[in-house]
C-alpha cells in the first residue's frame, strides 16, 4: 500500500509513441475506409489516388497525436500533483488526517470482503509536553520538531504502511497485516527512535518523547473503532507518565458460517 505515486496511471514516453503510431495507423484505415467503400453497392473499390490514404494520414496524424497525447500526459501529472498536495501534510509530508483515515477505511472494506481475514494493527502516537518546546524555542523550532518526530517515526516502518498526521503534535500509524507483537515492537521502535532523535534548538540538545497507544483487530472493523481503541490506550499512557507504549491486543469474533442452500 504505497503512497500516492504520481506516475501511477500516466502514460510513459514509450507508450505515447506507440500509441501515436496505432492511432496513425488507424486513420489511415479510416482513410481507405472512407475512400474505397462504397455505400451505393457496399462493397470495397480502389480509388484514384488510393496512395493518399497512406501519404496524407502518415504526415498528419503522428505530430497531431502526439502534440495530443503529450498535453494529456502533462495534464495527468499535474492531476496527480495536485492530489498529493491536497492528501499530504506540507510541514511533515505525512498523509493529512482525512487522507490516512479513506485509505485506512478502503483496506479495511477491501479486508472484510476477503474470506480470509488479514490482521493489522493502528497506533496513535502523541509528543510529549510540546506546548513546552513552542513556548521556550518558538513555533519555528516547534514545526522542526515535528519534520524531526515524523521522519523518525517513518525511519521505523515498513514501505506498506501508512502514517498520517491527525493533529497539531498528533500522528497515526497503519501497519497492515502486522501481528500484535510484531505491531508492539515496532511502536516501542518508535518511541525509543524519538526518544534518541537529534533535536537541538539554538544549539542546545532538547529530550523529545512520544506516548504511543495502539490496538490490532483480526476481524472486519472501521477506522473510527480502532482509532478510538487506540486513543484511549493513548490516554492511559500519558496518564501513567507518558514517555511509554500502551497496546490492546483486540480479541478476534467468531464470522459466523453462511448460510447452506
Amino acid at each position: 500500500m504505497t503512497l500516492l505515486n504520481t506516475k501511477r496511471n500516466v502514460h510513459t514516453w514509450p507508450q505515447i509513441a506507440l500509441l501515436t503510431v496505432l492511432g496513425t495507423l488507424l486513420c489511415i484505415a479510416l482513410a481507405f475506409v472512407i475512400d474505397c467503400f462504397s455505400f451505393e453497392h457496399w462493397r470495397f473499390q480502389w480509388g484514384t489516388d488510393p496512395q493518399n490514404n497512406v501519404i496524407i494520414p502518415g504526415l498528419v496524424a503522428p505530430p497531431i497525436l502526439f502534440f495530443l497525447l503529450s498535453r494529456m500526459r502533462e495534464l495527468a501529472i499535474a492531476h496527480r500533483e495536485l492530489q498529493i498536495l491536497a492528501s499530504t501534510d506540507g510541514l511533515t509530508d505525512c498523509l493529512t488526517r482525512r487522507a490516512f483515515t479513506t485509505l485506512v477505511d478502503a483496506y479495511l472494506e477491501q479486508v472484510s470482503q476477503e474470506d480470509k481475514q488479514r490482521g493489522g494493527a493502528l497506533l496513535v502516537i502523541d509528543v510529549d509536553y510540546f506546548k513546552l518546546i513552542n513556548d521556550q524555542f518558538g513555533h519555528d523550532e516547534g514545526d522542526h520538531a515535528l519534520r524531526v518526530i515524523a521522519d523518525t517515526i517513518k525511519g521505523s516502518l515498513r514501505e506498506i504502511d501508512l502514517i498520517g498526521r491527525i493533529g497539531g503534535e498528533e500522528f497515526s500509524v497503519f501497519l497492515p497485516g502486522a501481528a500484535p507483537e510484531a505491531a508492539r515492537l515496532v511502536a516501542e521502535r518508535i518511541r525509543q527512535s524519538v526518544a534518541q532523535s537529534l533535536f537541538a534548538p539554538l544549539g542546545q540538545p532538547v529530550r523529545m518523547s512520544v506516548s504511543v497507544g495502539g490496538t490490532t483487530f483480526g476481524r472486519p472493523t472501521e477506522f473510527s473503532e480502532l482509532y478510538r481503541e487506540a486513543d484511549q490506550q493513548l490516554y492511559k499512557a500519558k496518564r501513567n507518565g507518558r514517555n511509554r507504549v500502551l497496546f490492546k491486543a483486540a480479541s478476534p469474533k467468531t464470522v459466523p458460517p453462511l448460510p447452506l442452500h
